[in-house]
């Protein structure tokens, strides 16, 4: 486990997470990520959903989505594992799929 320091637990602030949304019982997983240039704009649920970096955050919201956190950096939220000490379900472990122009509906 990483060490906490001056309001940091390894590089990131301790207060990341702005919310953490109890899942409904019919709630989904995150089972890929979406890329762009290297950067996750997206999440492909274990339903077949793909959903914008946006979409995601609102489903989790409200609890549509099992497993995460928002968190928030330069005022843009975002999706975050919530720690279980299963690294196979971190997302930043999860496989990726490309971006195309058909991605989000």
């Amino acid at each position: 486990m990483k060490q906490e320091k001056k309001g940091r637990i390894g590089g990131l602030p301790v207060n990341i997470n702005i919310m953490n949304p109890v899942p409904n019982k019919d709630a989904q997983s995150i089972v890929k990520l979406v890329r762009k240039d290297g950067k996750v704009s997206g999440y492909e649920l274990s339903d077949g959903r793909v959903l914008s970096k946006r979409e995601g955050v609102a489903l989790a919201k409200q609890g549509g989505i099992r497993g995460v956190a928002i968190a928030s950096r330069s005022g843009s939220e975002y999706l975050r594992s919530l720690p279980d000490g299963d690294i196979s379900n971190n997302l930043g472990d999860l496989p990726s799929m490309p971006q195309g122009p058909q991605t989000f509906h």
